[in-house]
């Protein structure tokens, strides 16, 4: 038994199939590792059933909260929400879909515990059952975080891990909206140590994570944490421009010698291919644009509509 108390967060959203064996399983375990303990269920907006099923979860598990928001704000943002609602000495955060083992907790815990420089413990997976695009883009997007942002994480890293409350508790008081809450995680700089671990297929149903979503959390931690975006948009337009200094010269030679030749098609690529970065430039800018815009409005990133527990 560890003396630490505990409190796990796992964000719901549409897992209704789950979250029976996810109750089930996870009590199997923290009965066992710890006398005092939470679970917080947070559902994210869901369309089926889940909120009736963690309801009714709620009258067989005595340490179960359950939290409902008002829409589906996405799940970085009910995490968020889960965490602000934690009250215990260590917190684990887990997924719903029961691919991260509720059996491996006290792995995590130990590799904590045993690194007392370390503030958090996070999975490492050595093998994954996703699809191949889905392990391509996470690939993709640890590669990219890496290179141009200043948050540098191992391969591999999932969601799941055991953190100790300073690290929640400093999240907490970072006011920015537009970051995600897994991102802002490793930017404050906590030590943190891997943990490997085997990661199941789901238990039921189908992830809530297409590819347009994970595009979404690519493009969140780069416009987030990185100006190199924004500077290539600088140094490619100081390229144009003494591009295009050359070639009005060049025209300027040519118009003195009288070598005049009809251009029309090349024209009009040269135009059609600078418009097209023109609009590219204008995309980028309006990424950071519309983040200080929202940060300014200061939105909430998730309004918790019912908590039970």
């Amino acid at each position: 038994m560890y003396k630490q108390s505990l409190s796990v967060v796992v964000p719901i959203y549409n897992d209704e199939e789950v979250i029976a064996e996810l109750m089930r399983r996870l009590t199997a375990v923290l009965e066992t590792i710890v006398s005092e303990y939470e679970v917080i269920l947070v559902d994210d907006g869901s369309r089926d059933r889940s909120w009736l099923c963690m309801q009714e979860a709620k009258k067989q598990y005595q340490h179960l909260r359950i939290a409902r928001l008002s829409r589906n704000f996405g799940q970085q943002n009910a995490i968020a929400a889960g965490l602000s609602l934690t009250e215990k000495e260590l917190i684990v955060l887990m997924d719903s879909d029961l691919q991260d083992r509720p059996e491996d907790i006290p792995v995590l815990i130990d590799a904590l515990l045993a690194n007392p420089q370390a503030t958090m413990a996070i999975a490492q997976w050595e093998h994954r059952k996703d699809s191949w695009l889905k392990q391509a883009v996470s690939r993709l997007f640890q590669n990219v975080s890496n290179s141009i942002t200043d948050i540098h994480t191992m391969p591999r890293l999932g969601i799941f891990r055991v953190m100790k409350k300073s690290v929640v508790t400093e999240l907490r008081n970072i006011p920015e909206r537009t970051a995600t809450a897994v991102s802002l995680l490793y930017f404050i700089g906590s030590k943190y140590v891997a943990v490997p671990l085997k990661r199941d297929a789901r238990f039921a149903g189908s992830s809530g994570y297409n590819l347009s979503k994970m595009l979404a959390l690519t493009f969140a931690r780069i416009f987030s944490f990185s100006m190199v975006p924004i500077r290539i948009v600088t140094y490619m337009g100081a390229l144009l421009c003494v591009g295009s200094m050359i070639a009005a010269l060049g025209l300027i030679i040519y118009k003195l010698v009288g070598n005049v030749v009809a251009g029309w098609t090349s024209l009009m690529v040269l135009m059609l291919f600078l418009f097209g970065l023109n609009f590219a430039f204008l995309g980028v800018l309006g990424e950071y644009i519309g983040r200080i815009f929202l940060e300014t409005k200061q939105r909430p990133n998730y309004i918790i509509e019912v908590i039970d527990g």
